[in-house]
């Protein structure tokens, strides 16, 4: 078995090494790509340097299992074809391929199976925001189908980026010593402030993040499901978090709600208001669940559940995601 790793200098490449590792990802060799900004760089890999090599046109994916690609969509629907010419599944964690037909869209802890299925080679990551909810959605779509859902997400920094990540640090520290803050990376200064904007605007008013979640969640669960979302850019280093109102077919009691979650792969259950114990950022970075709590009737709505959850956005929401959609094609007798 033989893996790579494309866009390997970002945040989301860095994540892939160490998830891979931790995991111990049973490929006998890793390579790593990158731009000409990043080839050349040397990382460490189960005690072994790897330098990135250039990622470019020709035959270096040939002898390739798996290529774990990170590194925008331009870039991924410019090399798509290099990657998978040799019979190489790509997996892919940009924007790209989501909502095309014949590229599965997968979960694994909702729908690993349609990764089975990839007739052109490639296999997408969802967006981060969508990943952790459906992980949430899918125990209680088990109970009754679930007809509507309203969320307002709570997105850390880190969704944009290492470089993004490292403007907020800089902001904190220029505000502290009285310096002019760096603006580059969001529209505005994000240090002690919240942005209601991610991605650029639809012409319904929606920006291209929110639309997401909504195209998203229906491929994945394979359901007719309708979600209106509100993305909102927090201080947060690292880890998202989501308020999610949910409508199901029939009602459902909160504890049974509780148990279903708690039981779920992929899922923590902190919900003990008594001991103000609820998910949030500063814990949930790091970990491979999505935590959930502050589950509770809908006080709006006879059929409707509402609830809290956090996940971290690097891991969960990209990497993790991304590994053990291969972990499963592996299980499932993966051949080039």
């Amino acid at each position: 078995m033989k893996a790579a790793i494309v866009g390997a200098s970002g945040a989301v490449g860095q994540e892939l090494l160490r998830v891979l590792e931790q995991r111990n990802f049973p490929a006998d060799e890793l390579v790593l790509f990158g731009s000409t900004r990043s080839a050349g760089s040397k990382y460490t890999f189960r005690g072994k340097e790897l330098e990135v090599r250039l990622l470019r046109h020709g035959d270096d994916f040939r002898d390739i299992d798996i290529a774990f690609t990170s590194a925008g969509a331009g870039t991924s629907r410019e090399f798509a074809e290099t990657i998978t010419r040799y019979g190489t599944v790509m997996i892919d964690n940009s924007s790209a391929f989501r909502m095309d037909e014949d590229v599965p869209l997968v979960v694994p802890e909702c729908n690993a199976e349609d990764a089975l299925c990839h007739p052109r080679g490639i296999i997408a990551n969802p967006n981060c925001t969508t990943i952790m909810m459906v992980v949430v959605l899918n125990p209680i779509e088990q109970l009754s189908h679930i007809r509507r859902i309203h969320v307002a997400s709570y997105q850390s920094a880190s969704g944009a980026g290492a470089r993004a990540m490292a403007e907020l640090q800089e902001q904190y520290r220029q505000i502290v010593n009285g310096e002019p803050v760096t603006i580059d990376r969001f529209k505005y200064q994000l240090a002690y402030n919240v942005i209601p904007q991610i991605d650029v605007f639809m012409d319904n008013g929606y920006t291209k993040e929110e639309m997401k979640m909504w195209a998203e969640t229906r491929k994945i669960l394979h359901s007719d499901v309708e979600c209106s979302a509100m993305c909102v850019r927090i201080s947060a280093l690292r880890s998202h978090s989501e308020a999610v109102w949910i409508e199901t077919e029939k009602p459902l009691g909160v504890k049974e709600v509780q148990e279903a979650l708690a039981a779920a792969p992929g899922v923590t259950l902190q919900d003990d208001p008594a001991t103000s114990t609820y998910p949030m950022p500063l814990f949930t970075g790091g970990k491979d669940d999505v935590f959930v709590g502050r589950v509770r009737k809908d006080l709006a709505n006879p059929n409707g559940i509402t609830l809290w959850l956090s996940g971290d956005q690097i891991r969960k929401g990209a990497a993790l995601n991304a590994v053990q959609i291969a972990e499963y094609l592996i299980k499932s007798g993966l051949k080039k």
